[in-house]
């Protein structure tokens, strides 16, 4: 399944970024890999906290949560085709109509990360996790933005918790590769890249990592 927008996040980081090594960790991160925004819907038998982030309502109605869908759908579509103003009119749109949107907030997110807005992009990233604990897209996400703001530690820690809700993403474990050999723990960052390597025999990153740290 493809990534709903990978163009209109790299590109425009490519432009914005000017840390090296960040570009490379969003070039693993955010390309080749597989964003599901389908599957960041809230599961409704979970009780669910209204994100940080947002302003919260004491109740959403079923008019609002379905024009919030229709927001949403279009603003991938404006993503997509690069018009990241509009999208995020409408994921802005989306996210208002009902905060427990997490395809809207994921989707913000990127567009936020993209235009080098980290922090906006760590509050959606991290409200879309809160209502999805299960997924790897929104803390590999945030551990990109967290990055960016030399946030390393952080990073690691939501690397580290991505790598065990989806153990066979093989974009997670390279970013934590990259991650703990910059924090200068070589033993976890073979061990990331190993893991890598194994479910993406291809993955030039990781191998290259592997042979720097001595895997």
């Amino acid at each position: 399944m493809a990534l709903p927008f990978p163009e209109l996040s790299l590109a425009r980081a490519c432009r914005t970024w000017q840390r090296p090594f960040t570009l490379a960790l969003v070039s693993i991160a955010l390309c080749g890999c597989s964003f599901d925004l389908g599957s960041l819907m809230p599961e409704k038998e979970k009780p669910q906290e209204a994100p940080k982030a947002v302003a919260t309502e004491s109740a959403v109605s079923a008019g609002s949560v379905n024009e919030a869908q229709s927001r949403t759908a279009k603003g991938q579509a404006l993503a997509r085709s690069g018009d990241a103003v509009a999208a995020l009119d409408e994921f802005n749109r989306a996210v208002a109509l009902d905060p427990y949107n997490a395809q809207a907030l994921y989707g913000r997110a990127l567009i936020y990360q993209g235009s080098n807005e980290h922090e906006l992009a760590i509050a959606d990233f991290g409200a879309a996790n809160g209502l999805n604990p299960q997924k790897a897209e929104p803390l590999l996400g945030r551990a990109v933005s967290y990055l960016a703001v030399g946030k390393v530690k952080e990073a690691a820690a939501d690397l580290d918790e991505a790598s065990e809700a989806e153990p066979h993403n093989a974009q997670v474990w390279t970013t934590r590769g990259q991650v703990y050999e910059r924090l200068g723990d070589r033993t976890k960052a073979a061990a990331s890249y190993t893991k890598a390597v194994s479910l993406r025999p291809r993955d030039d990153a990781a191998r290259s990592g592997l042979a720097r740290v001595g895997g």
